[in-house]
């Protein structure tokens, strides 16, 4: 089912950040590359990236009677992959002046009937006065802390106090300050099976082919609003279409059987995808998490009839 997310949530979600555009690029370079959908015929260790922007905690889980940013959710894919990287990414504000800032992410932490925090990482980073910035973290083992034990998941406080004690960290989507919130950027790594394309009977509009063939389809994302997409927003899916003849069935012999020894109970050979090929995407899922991975039988590589 389609995320129900609408053209103004995607901007407001849509981190302005490094990694979204390394995704982009890494996209644009992959399309480059692969733009016939070929494959090989071996098994590949994948990489699939996964952008968690991050929640405000529940009210209860306070510090000195302040809310804490911010809770992050993980999907069951996170959960049952290895983690090749995790990366919290924070943007910090301008400083008025040349200044020391000290990044402080502490981990919430619950003691009989009370919260306290507890440092996980510290960076002491030199900024120029008028230059806004984004500062990434490494959280890997922290991460992996989480999956084992999701009790012990409550949050973390993330602060970047400069000389004179201003909080530079942006935490909340404030007026002005939208897709600039803390986010993780989480890789797994999945090994899956990959398949080279066969050559089949390709026909076009104008070609006079009335046997089953497949032919060149577009699909538009941006025709459905579908704009939780990120990339592609449109690509060549193809499909299939022709006559098929009871000859033709040799792939499938049990199919010409069925046909010829109960005639009346089947509706006769169909021209359908006999082989399907994945494409890399860029999307929200319906947690509102921005994913770049492959999405399987996306595109029509060969026709036949079954």
């Amino acid at each position: 089912m389609a995320p129900n997310i609408s053209r103004d949530v995607v901007k407001q979600l849509l981190p302005k950040a490094p990694p979204l555009q390394q995704l982009l690029d890494q996209y644009d370079a992959h399309m480059e590359e692969n733009g016939d959908g070929m494959e090989e015929d071996d098994d590949h260790a994948t990489t699939e990236t996964i952008m968690t922007v991050g929640t405000e905690n529940d009210p209860d889980y306070q510090v000195d009677g302040k809310p804490i940013c911010c809770f992050f959710s993980f999907s069951p894919k996170i959960q049952s992959n290895p983690i090749v990287k995790a990366q919290l990414w924070v943007h910090l504000r301008a400083a008025d002046e040349a200044t020391t800032v000290f990044l402080q992410i502490s981990r919430l932490k619950r003691a009989n009937e009370a919260y306290s925090h507890t440092r996980i990482r510290s960076l002491k980073i030199e900024v120029n006065a008028g230059t806004s910035s984004w500062q990434s973290v490494d959280v890997k083992q922290v991460l992996q802390v989480w999956l084992k034990q999701p009790e012990s998941d409550l949050g973390i406080e993330i602060n970047a106090l400069d000389s004179k004690g201003n909080d530079l960290a942006v935490t909340s989507a404030e007026t002005g300050e939208e897709g600039l919130q803390p986010f993780m950027e989480v890789k797994i790594s999945d090994s899956t099976k990959r398949l080279r394309r066969d050559s089949g009977l390709d026909c076009n509009e104008h070609s006079p082919e009335s046997r089953c063939c497949r032919y060149p389809l577009t699909v538009d994302f941006e025709d459905f609003g579908w704009d939780w997409i990120i990339a592609p927003k449109r690509y060549k899916a193809n499909y299939c279409s022709g006559e098929c003849e009871y000859m033709h069935l040799q792939k499938y012999p049990h199919t010409h059987l069925v046909n010829k020894a109960n005639p009346r109970g089947t509706a006769g050979p169909c021209c359908t995808p006999t082989k399907m090929s994945p494409i890399n995407m860029l999307y929200f899922n319906s947690k509102e998490q921005i994913i770049y991975g492959k999405i399987p039988s996306m595109v029509v590589d060969r026709c036949g009839c079954s």
